[in-house]
């Protein structure tokens, strides 16, 4: 049921409708494909590390290392990773809250580290992800997962596990909310 119309922020006469395009069942069924297309690349859950990039990512990374123990029947470990001391754009928009990072036990050295996030854009914060693990340590291997990738990349960065691809046009805005933050999982589009 698509939400009722709202005005835009920005203007006081365009109407906005958020369109819901993934709800709860949608973004369960996306994380438990994504946790098969990782457990098949790695060939199951040895030396895998889920890195989520705060904020949504993390409750991400968390879903997704709960279904791969579910079936591996061995726990998968889990950090986060804040980026925003390695951003590009500090300059412009200098007032971000800083989040922690908190790496696993085991660390993220010889490891295949899969950095995890809600929606792929234009590849700078999953740039940033790759310049704050340089400072960390040295995996073996890092990949991407995401649940959206709505495309309009300005570096040459792409997702090796997607939840869904989204095509979007460059004044639309995705938004994914998660129980664990917003109370509500979907992803919406407007």
């Amino acid at each position: 049921m698509p939400a009722p119309e709202e005005t835009d922020p920005g203007t006081d006469r365009t109407p906005r409708t958020d369109r819901t395009v993934l709800d709860a069942r949608d973004i369960s069924r996306a994380l438990t494909r994504i946790s098969h297309e990782l457990l098949e690349r790695n060939k199951g859950a040895t030396d895998l590390v889920l890195l989520g990039l705060h904020t949504r990512g993390v409750p991400l990374a968390r879903r997704i290392a709960e279904k791969i123990a579910a079936v591996e029947g061995a726990p998968v470990a889990v950090g986060e990773l804040d980026v925003t001391m390695y951003r590009d754009d500090l300059r412009s928009q200098p007032t971000r809250r800083a989040h922690k990072t908190a790496l696993p036990p085991t660390g993220i050295d010889r490891k295949v580290v899969v950095l995890v996030d809600d929606v792929l854009f234009s590849g700078r914060t999953i740039r940033a992800a790759l310049d704050a693990l340089a400072d960390l340590g040295r995996p073996s291997a890092v990949r991407l997962a995401v649940l959206v990738d709505r495309g309009h990349r300005e570096l040459p960065i792409r997702a090796d596990h997607v939840g869904k691809n989204l095509p979007s046009a460059l004044a639309e805005r995705v938004s994914v909310r998660l129980s664990e933050v917003d109370g509500i999982d979907e992803v919406t589009i407007s």
